[in-house]
């Protein structure tokens, strides 16, 4: 299967300012472009790119005063398949993870572990350990949430997104990755392209989505708390923390978002 997928964001500064840029599809996806990943600016900026700690691709601009627009338009194969499900996966002794997995049982920014254990554990400590109780998690989230695109706040913590019982997709992952981590399960925050392939699509205009990750019996599996339920035509674009470490746009002084469009489409033809 083939997706176009692409964007447009405009971005309005008064001055001078640079920008951290998370705009590139994820390195593990690069052998599945079809087409090459070109990121314009308008008007012609100097950028260069580097890799950050979590294996993300991050672009850096000095924005000029006016406007800045950011595209990218690019064809990608996917294997028109749902994610992964592994019922029977298990889940590992803290003791037995791998170092690098460590970090994300830790709290971090958005994912308040240590003012929810409690209730984690009182919500999930008789559930079964390992995929039973990521599913158990989800599905608490995906009820106690209700979603909206005007509920959105870039400051609303999964405590607070506990607390609210509404927000948008990021809180859904913020919220479950917390919860995940109390119950010792590593859980990673997840950025990146998510048409309406496969399901009715939603008359709403297209954004970004948020999924997470969780480790289970050796490996990483993606779960959505938000959709809480397999999904195809994932396009990765990072990974990290919470959505600290994996921010679209870091603007290091004053810059308006004067635009946004996002595209995700299979390709039929």
């Amino acid at each position: 299967m083939r997706i176009r997928a692409g964007f447009e964001i405009t971005f309005q500064c008064s001055q001078p300012t640079p920008l951290l840029l998370m705009v590139n599809v994820h390195p593990s996806c690069t052998p599945d472009l079809l087409t090459p990943e070109v990121i314009s600016f308008d008007p012609a900026v100097k950028s260069s790119e580097y890799e950050d700690a979590f294996g993300n691709r991050c672009t850096r601009v000095v924005a000029p005063p006016g406007a800045l627009t950011v595209t990218t338009d690019f064809l990608i194969n996917d294997s028109g398949l749902p994610d992964d499900q592994a019922p029977e996966a298990g889940q590992a002794p803290v003791e037995d993870l791998p170092d690098d997995v460590l970090m994300f049982l830790l709290g971090s920014r958005y994912c308040e572990t240590d003012q929810l254990s409690d209730t984690a554990w009182e919500l999930f400590g008789s559930t079964p350990p390992g995929w039973a109780r990521v599913k158990a998690i989800c599905d608490f989230v995906h009820d106690r949430i209700t979603f909206g695109y005007s509920h959105a706040r870039p400051t609303r913590t999964a405590l607070e997104a506990f607390k609210d019982r509404h927000g948008v997709c990021r809180d859904f992952a913020h919220l479950a990755i917390t919860l995940c981590r109390c119950m010792n399960i590593p859980a990673r925050y997840c950025t990146g392209y998510l048409g309406d392939i496969g399901v009715p699509p939603v008359d709403a205009p297209m954004d970004f989505s948020a999924w997470f990750d969780v480790y289970l019996d050796g490996r990483w599996y993606t779960f959505d708390a938000r959709h809480n339920q397999p999904r195809i035509g994932r396009i990765l674009m990072a990974r990290g923390r919470d959505a600290t470490d994996v921010a679209i746009s870091t603007a290091f002084g004053r810059a308006e978002l004067a635009g946004f469009k996002v595209v995700t489409d299979e390709v039929l033809a």
